[in-house]
C-alpha cells in the first residue's frame, strides 16, 4: 500500500471514530424519530459498488415509508419520502450511518459516492475510473453540485478527483463539504426526491429508487 493510501487509511479510521462518538446523540435522535415515524427497519441497506467495482452494503438511515400494495417502488419515490425523511436528508443526517462502512473499510470519508450495481455496465471506460478508489461519504462531485448536476458532469468530476487525488485535496473537500451540508446545497434533483437514473453514456434518464 502507497503511504499516501496508508495516511488516508488512518485518517478514516481516527476522524470517522471521532465523527461517529461526537454525532452519536443525533444518531440516536434520528434512530427514534425513525422509529416512531415509520417503525422498523431504522436502517436503509443497498448493495452498492466499491473499489474495483466490488460489491459491499451501504448503510444509511431509512428516510422512505414502506411501498403500498398499488404503489410502484421505483415511481412512488417522492410520494413515500416522509417529513423526518426529508428533514435527515437536507441536513444529511441519513448519511451517518455511513461512516460504520468507512471503519469497515469499505470506504473512504472522501471519494466517489457509492453507486448502484447495475450503472456498472453503463459506464463508459472513462467513467469506470471512479472505481479506481474506494467510494466516499463525500467526494468532489458533491462539494460542486451534487445532485443538482447531470450524470455526465458528475461522473466527470469523480475522474478529476481520481486523477488529481491527494490529502490537501481531501481536507479541502471535507472542509467545504461542511459548508454545503449547513447550507443545505444541492440535496436533490429539481422536481426529483434523489436523482434520475443513470442509463448510460448514450441512454435517457428515468427516476431512480431506492434511497
Amino acid at each position: 500500500m502507497p503511504l499516501s493510501d496508508a495516511i488516508k487509511r488512518g485518517l478514516d479510521l481516527v476522524v470517522g471514530s471521532a465523527a461517529l462518538v461526537l454525532t452519536s446523540p443525533m444518531v440516536g435522535v434520528s434512530a427514534l424519530g425513525i422509529l416512531l415515524s415509520m417503525g422498523r427497519p431504522v436502517f436503509f441497506t443497498q448493495e452498492r459498488a466499491g473499489l474495483s467495482g466490488k460489491s459491499f452494503r451501504v448503510l444509511k438511515f431509512r428516510t422512505m415509508r414502506q411501498p403500498r400494495a398499488d404503489e410502484d417502488e421505483t415511481a412512488s419515490d417522492a410520494d413515500r419520502l416522509t417529513r423526518i425523511g426529508q428533514l435527515l436528508r437536507s441536513t444529511s443526517l441519513d448519511e451517518l450511518p455511513t461512516l460504520l462502512n468507512v471503519l469497515k473499510g469499505d470506504m473512504s470519508l472522501v471519494g466517489p459516492r457509492p453507486l448502484l450495481i447495475r450503472y456498472l455496465p453503463r459506464y463508459s471506460p472513462r467513467q469506470a475510473r471512479r472505481h479506481e478508489v474506494k467510494p466516499g461519504v463525500t467526494g468532489w462531485a458533491q462539494v460542486n453540485g451534487r445532485n443538482s448536476v447531470s450524470w455526465p458532469e458528475k461522473l466527470e468530476m469523480d475522474v478529476w478527483y481520481v486523477e488529481n487525488r491527494s490529502l490537501f485535496l481531501d481536507a479541502r473537500i471535507l472542509l467545504r463539504t461542511v459548508a454545503k451540508v449547513l447550507g443545505r446545497e444541492g440535496i436533490s434533483e429539481d422536481g426529483a426526491a434523489t436523482m434520475s437514473e443513470f442509463m448510460g453514456s448514450s441512454g435517457g434518464e428515468q427516476r431512480s429508487g431506492g434511497e
